[in-house]
């Protein structure tokens, strides 16, 4: 799959952020943007909504 190159201007906390979670994830930034991104257009064909605050929270287990 070809991939295209797009310019990107973050804010420096916004980076910093991305870095980190980054980091967490052994991922690159690029990486992780692509990552994130691609998740967030996965939930929209899924449910039509865009992804919310929760983005990064695990979600809850049902120990019934």
């Amino acid at each position: 799959m070809k991939k295209k190159q797009v310019p990107l201007r973050l804010s420096e906390k916004l980076y910093n952020d991305i870095v980190s979670w980054a980091e967490d994830d052994f991922r690159s930034v690029n990486g992780q943007i692509e990552y994130l991104l691609t998740e967030c257009v996965k939930q929209r064909k899924k449910d039509g909504k865009y992804v919310g605050e929760e983005i990064d929270v695990p979600p809850k287990l049902d120990l019934r």
